[in-house]
């Protein structure tokens, strides 16, 4: 995924080479050793790709994203007291940066919660779409799911990819957001919901498409 974040960054310590224990590389990163960064970056940079790539959908901004994160990551490690994983603490890093590209594109967009959610904390909006319940998972082609992931708010999307997608439990985003497990269990809900809502939608789109195409077959012949 290109060269490591610490090729431009002069004047740095350098180990010897070898196969550093993530604790000792975290402790010498710290200190401003190039091969300990290093270290980290190859434990680390394809999860965190991972995670962005779920989050924007496009492989090159995935890439640039995740160079931006180690680039945070090279600037920021001092700061790193050992409070929570290493792993959560460099992914509430990613998510950050993956946020602040998000709110970028989407700052004259209104946020859904804006526009449709009433203040409900603790169980989120109850509605009912119709139709057969759609999971998310199994009866769903992947893709149809990840254009409707694609569509969500960025705070919706950032619990759905962590909780669902890359396993995190609701204390570890609390951890990673900045918020409550209430608040996380209820954006998972929200997101879950709006998922189900497009995919709803495709359904229907979908067999209006097919009903006029056939109406439009039947009538043609003589």
């Amino acid at each position: 995924m290109g060269a490591s974040p610490t090729g431009s960054v002069a004047r740095l310590k350098r180990t010897e080479p070898g196969e550093l224990p993530e604790s000792e590389a975290i402790r010498l990163a710290q200190q401003g050793d190039a091969t300990a960064f290093e270290r980290i970056y190859r434990l680390h940079n394809r999860r965190v790709y991972s995670l962005c790539l779920r989050m924007v959908g496009n492989t090159a901004e995935a890439e640039d994203l995740t160079q931006d994160a180690f680039l945070q990551l090279f600037r920021k490690i001092s700061t790193f007291r050992g409070e929570s994983a290493f792993s959560t603490w460099l992914h509430r890093l990613a998510v950050n940066v993956v946020l602040m590209r998000l709110r970028k594109k989407s700052a004259t967009e209104m946020s859904l919660e804006e526009v449709t959610e009433p203040d409900e904390e603790s169980d989120g909006p109850r509605r009912d779409f119709g139709g057969p319940d759609l999971r998310l998972s199994g009866s769903v082609d992947r893709l149809n799911l990840q254009r409707a992931v694609d569509q969500l708010p960025p705070g919706y999307k950032t619990v759905f990819v962590l909780h669902d997608v890359q396993g995190y439990e609701h204390n570890e985003i609390a951890t990673i957001m900045h918020c409550s497990i209430g608040n996380s269990k209820s954006q998972l809900h929200k997101a879950r919901m709006r998922i189900r809502e497009l995919l709803h939608e495709n359904l229907r789109d979908k067999a209006r498409a097919e009903r006029k195409a056939a109406g439009s077959g039947s009538g043609g012949e003589e």
